[in-house]
């Protein structure tokens, strides 16, 4: 049975009715976890079918208008990650200009209503929608009321007095933050592709790498890391890795590049993920090749060292409690 749907027309994805938990959902952290439980707990309840409507891009993306802007998960990741939380349908929208032009009484009707017949919608404090954000948390009751659903808020889950945002994340990655930003993610920062053929450099200085393109997302991380890669084994290998334009070499397109440890196989064409565990330097442009092949032995051993103290860790943490308002 199909979970995913990507238009606004159609039929009814819930005849018998939805309980709904709307947000961008940049990296699904664990603050979105507690929306999304309460949806769960919420449908199970009321004999609804829980769902998740979600947007691609993300509407900061879509009105940076070609500016860089960093988020936590591609889309695919996404998708995944909402689907596994336990959402029977999950109808992710394309943030385009006709539904950016969508005024908030238009997108209750059209979206909530006629194509998730929802009875309930969980938002975030703040929540705002419709064209130039004319929408917000008031005008969301008042058109319930009309339409026949309630809605609730869901406070922001808060760790150590601050409130776990995806932008928080973001700004503690960028920072090289690594265990702050897993504790309010749930599990490290990763990212994950299939792996591509590159132009053999790292077999070359004795280091062969695992390639993956980022394409047209902009990761919120750059420069020399020690890893950990989930998909070759059972248990992740530990690795060092680079993301960034390979300066050395007058590159252009950012790749992250990944090295296993003791390992001598084939990956082309396998799916991995890279978890990210420590930062390690930023990004270099070397004099030659055997200058650049210097600081790779030294990033290696620097690497190894880190993830021997580190010892085994767990991938996920278990979510906190959030303040729910009806």
């Amino acid at each position: 049975m199909n979970r995913l749907y990507r238009d606004v027309a159609g039929p009814c994805l819930a005849p018998r009715g939805s309980v709904v938990a709307i947000g961008a959902f940049d990296g699904v952290h664990r603050g979105h976890g507690t929306v999304l439980a309460q949806v769960q707990q919420r449908a199970a309840a009321r004999g609804l079918m829980p769902v998740a409507l979600s947007f691609a891009p993300i509407p900061r993306v879509f009105f940076a208008r070609g500016t860089a802007v960093p988020q936590l998960m591609a889309t695919r990741e996404k998708i995944r990650a909402l689907l596994e939380s336990g959402c029977e349908r999950l109808l992710l929208l394309r943030f385009d200009a006709a539904l950016a032009a969508m005024t908030a009484e238009e997108f209750v009707a059209r979206v909530l209503v006629r194509r998730l017949g929802a009875r309930e919608v969980w938002v975030g404090e703040g929540f705002r929608f419709g064209r130039e954000r004319a929408g917000d948390v008031a005008s969301l009751r008042a058109l319930g009321e009309r339409h026949g659903f309630d809605v609730g808020v869901v406070a922001p889950l808060r760790l150590d007095g601050e409130r776990v945002s995806s932008s928080r994340i973001r700004a503690l990655l960028a920072a090289g933050d690594f265990d702050g930003a897993a504790r309010l993610l749930g599990r490290r920062f990763a990212i994950g592709g299939r792996v591509v053929r590159g132009a053999r450099l790292g077999h070359r200085l004795g280091y062969p790498t695992a390639n993956l393109r980022l394409g047209a997302r902009v990761a919120p991380v750059g420069g020399v890391f020690a890893v950990r890669v989930a998909g070759v084994r059972p248990a992740p290998m530990p690795g060092v890795a680079s993301l960034g334009v390979r300066p050395t070499v007058g590159g252009t397109e950012p790749l992250l590049e990944a090295h296993l440890f003791d390992f001598d196989g084939e990956l082309y064409g396998k799916r991995i993920e890279v978890e990210f565990v420590k930062k390690l330097r930023d990004e270099e442009r070397f004099d030659d090749l055997d200058a650049l092949a210097r600081q790779i032995d030294r990033d290696a051993a620097q690497a190894r060292e880190v993830l021997a103290a580190l010892g085994p860790q767990p991938s996920t943490l278990d979510p906190q409690p959030s303040t729910l308002s009806p």
